[in-house]
């Protein structure tokens, strides 16, 4: 049978790239005791009101078709938080989705095609380069290099770029790295976007899960960037809530109104109950996200004073978001090959860097959403495999 070229471009960016998550999954659902630090579902519930919020709407009737740009309600909390950073927005410059994954990927179908380029750091988020494909368009990565944090530089960035480059996809707070940019980085970046007439597409779904003394900042505030930013982020992370699936996209006004056609044929609206939690979500405080942001920055301290004494695991602290990533590669094993010896014979899950992409090659990403003590175990056992594989690596070779 035949199939569209779609399938071929995707064959080998889907789930593969969780393949250990999944057997670690398996793994436990057959009884074994597996320490899971592979991905990012947060480890507190949403608040009480906004469940309360979705069941008080769901038995109003709020189970009925939406639109296709985003219910009234949500449109509204959108506008307000986002007019805070930048005075002037209205509803044309939202559009609602289930979910930054799917905000993304009609985004990324927006801008791009076939012959197209798309500019992302690498490491990057394991979906984007099958976000990106799924268009025809191909990735071109630009390196993110451990000695600068992980922030992208401006020298690389113009390097990288090609005549085929129409997008810029940042992500700030950095999911692998958790590194977050400043304004002036940003403002460079974006000059150089300018200088090029390069779309910014800014994944920013780790905004409130900042660590203290960094500044969250965006290209969508900046005046001059304004025509040419487009924000994608949603309530998983920020309100502890991934599977409500609720996201949005923010941009300029003219390109959300041709996006709203390209929306409404892969969706037409989100759920009208999850929009009304959603709404309540954007509108009022709640304390999850000051937890989460507490906790994680503790278990970073954890992770980093667990191996201050290894030459072996190097943790490189982030600046945000939810996620570790420790350089293993002086172990003499790559993340990938050291990953599945680690849930073999530890059983501990984590996510290889080579997941994400080929900058992460020697790297292992740590999930944050455990428990102090389940955490420190886990480390224990990544530098106990540590020290055997670096102990059979000097043991000399009996030949007699």
């Amino acid at each position: 049978m035949r199939y569209a070229s779609i399938t071929d471009r995707l064959a080998h960016l889907g789930s593969g790239r969780w393949a250990l998550h999944i057997t670690a999954r398996r793994m436990k659902a057959e009884g074994e005791d597996v320490i899971e630090l592979t991905i990012g579902e947060p480890d507190v519930a949403p608040d009480k009101a906004l469940l309360d919020e979705a069941a008080r709407a769901m038995h109003a009737g709020r189970t009925r078709y939406s639109n296709g740009r985003g219910e009234p309600n949500t449109l509204k909390a959108l506008v307000a938080k986002y007019a805070k950073r930048r005075p002037g927005v209205t509803e044309r410059n939202f559009l609602c989705f289930p979910g930054t994954q799917s905000a993304l990927y009609c985004v990324m179908t927006g801008l791009v095609g076939a012959g197209d380029g798309v500019l992302v750091g690498d490491p990057l988020y394991a979906t984007y380069e099958g976000v990106i494909a799924s268009t025809g368009a191909h990735m071109i990565p630009v390196p993110l290099r451990p000695e600068n944090r992980f922030h992208m530089q401006t020298e690389d960035l113009e390097r990288a770029i090609t005549p085929e480059a129409r997008v810029l996809l940042l992500n700030t707070p950095h999911n692998p790295t958790g590194a977050v940019l400043t304004a002036a980085e940003i403002a460079e970046i974006g000059e150089i976007c300018r200088k090029h007439d390069l779309w910014i597409v800014c994944d920013e779904v780790y905004e409130q899960l900042i660590f203290d003394g960094t500044k969250f900042a965006s290209p969508f505030d900046m005046a001059e960037l304004a025509e040419r930013t487009i924000v994608v982020a949603s309530i998983s992370k920020s309100h502890a809530a991934p599977g409500f699936r609720s996201g949005w996209a923010a941009g300029p006004a003219e390109f959300c109104d041709k996006l709203l056609p390209v929306s409404e044929i892969m969706l037409f609206g989100v759920q009208p109950f999850i929009a009304d939690m959603t709404a309540l979500a954007l509108s009022e405080h709640f304390e999850t996200a000051d937890v989460m942001r507490e906790n994680y920055a503790r278990r970073v301290k954890i992770v980093e004073q667990a191996l201050a004494g290894s030459n072996l695991v190097k943790p490189v602290a982030p600046e945000g978001g939810m996620f570790i990533l420790l350089d293993v590669a002086a172990t003499g094993l790559g993340g990938e090959e050291f990953a599945w010896e680690l849930l073999k014979q530890e059983k501990v899950a984590v996510m290889p860097g080579t997941s994400f992409g080929d900058q992460a090659a020697g790297f292992l990403r740590i999930s944050l959403t455990v428990p102090e003590d389940v955490l420190e175990t886990a480390i224990t056992r990544i530098g106990d495999l540590a020290g055997r594989i670096a102990s059979q690596r000097e043991a000399p070779l009996n030949v007699g």
